[in-house]
């Protein structure tokens, strides 16, 4: 009943780390229209872009790798790990948590959550190109 063939799973993936990645940078494009614009913080949104955007980046191959070696079907949640699930969720309470505190300015949460909300979405970006890719990634898969 809830199994889907793994095509569908880097579908799925995509879907997640693009509803995530948007609803990150909101955060972030909001709190940037609340603050005075300084063209350092595009730079260092950038920076933060630049360094979690590569370590999504092994991610979204680690995870694509992991589902190509998958039998035909698997339970629609299997695009994830349980490793995954635990940081992810880590990663979320915890700046939830954090931000709800107002532990972290405006400022800080414009510049950190705008790089990180367009790295996420970038993963997202990168699972539904592997999606699209599918019959490709398989021969390779042969190889």
């Amino acid at each position: 009943m809830f199994l889907v063939k793994k095509r569908t799973l880097l579908l799925i993936a995509g879907i997640v780390w693009l509803i995530a990645g948007f609803n990150v940078a909101r955060l972030g494009v909001l709190s940037y229209m609340m603050i005075e614009m300084k063209w350092f913080l595009i730079l260092l949104s950038a920076g933060v872009f630049a360094a979690f955007g590569a370590m999504f980046f092994k991610m979204s191959k680690k995870h694509t790798k992991r589902i190509m070696g998958y039998e035909d079907k698997r339970p629609f949640w299997n695009f994830f790990d349980l490793k995954a699930y635990i940081i992810m969720a880590c990663m979320m309470g915890g700046g939830i948590g954090l931000r709800e505190a107002g532990i972290f300015p405006d400022l800080f949460v414009a510049f950190f959550y705008s790089g990180l909300g367009c790295a996420l979405a970038s993963a997202g970006v990168i699972f539904i190109t592997n999606f699209i890719r599918y019959a490709e990634l398989l021969g390779k898969e042969t190889l």
